[in-house]
């Protein structure tokens, strides 16, 4: 059966790696003032950085439509026997609910998972999915195995500051004022599909990987090394360089992929925001 892997823009997989494991993305859509762009199509981060220091308010991001799916799938589905679609986590879009009614219109030709996830975390959902159909699986084990695992792959990443989060709305002026004069950056994680602060770290960014890294490590001293993610949102290229070989000094991973964060988590985590994803065991 000749299956096909797609999944939301928001898994942020860079177009190279899309490439290599033939998957295709549905963008989300930004919305700035009363304009509508595509993610990674019609809008980069640099723009939502320029229109946040401008406008002094984020983006807003939208959902796919059910018609765009729609059409998204059928055109698959003209060189694809069957489609199995990653969507961002259902507890923070509604892009997972349109995926769904869409696939309706095709029978059975189309199954759409929650990932649980969003950013690269849901790329390396994908990613697995892609080795399982390289091995010959089946829809069905496909979907099975994935979803069985999606608890599994560690979602986290620390921003550098709380400004776009306090711009979003999802933290107090007072908690955002705390934090700039205290220089704390929030540890973001990921729990049944939905985001809360696990910690907040304190010093500049330097001292902040450093901990990231040594906390993932103790805290998940068991995972797959087969693959992990790194991702970043515009961080800074020593900041970069740093947070990489740490983690090549701190973990075993086989490989390491290393990702831009799109236009869409861009919107909602900001500038030097740094990621690791992986699967525990």
């Amino acid at each position: 059966m000749n299956i096909k892997i797609t999944s939301d823009s928001t898994c942020d997989l860079n177009k190279d790696i899309l490439d290599r494991f033939n998957v295709s993305v549905v963008p989300l859509n930004v919305v700035m003032g009363n304009e509508s762009f595509v993610d990674g199509v019609s809008v980069t981060p640099e723009d939502i950085f320029a229109f946040v220091e401008r406008e002094k308010q984020l983006p807003k991001t939208a959902a796919p439509s059910v018609n765009a799916y729609e059409d998204f799938f059928e055109t698959l589905l003209k060189s694809y026997d069957h489609i199995i679609h990653y969507s961002l986590s259902s507890k923070i879009s509604s892009s997972y609910d349109n995926a769904c009614l869409a696939a309706k219109r095709f029978e059975k030709r189309v199954t759409v998972v929650d990932s649980l996830a969003l950013c690269s975390g849901q790329g390396l959902l994908v990613l697995t999915a892609c080795d399982l159909v390289a091995d010959g699986r089946t829809p069905e084990e496909i979907v099975d195995i994935t979803s069985a695992i999606r608890e599994d792959v560690v979602v986290t990443f620390v921003p550098d500051s709380l400004d776009y989060l306090h711009k979003g709305g999802r933290c107090s002026l007072a908690s955002l004022i705390g934090a700039t004069v205290l220089k704390l950056h929030p540890l973001i994680a990921m729990r049944d599909g939905d985001m809360f602060v696990k910690k907040k770290y304190m010093g500049n960014l330097d001292a902040c990987i450093k901990k990231y890294v040594a906390d993932l490590a103790q805290t998940y001293p068991l995972y797959k090394k087969e693959r992990a993610i790194i991702t970043t949102a515009r961080l800074d290229d020593p900041l970069k360089e740093r947070f990489i070989q740490a983690v090549k000094d701190t973990f075993d991973f086989e490989e390491i992929l290393f990702c831009d964060a799109g236009s869409t988590i861009t919107s909602h985590c900001g500038k030097n925001t740094f990621a690791l994803f992986f699967i525990k065991k």
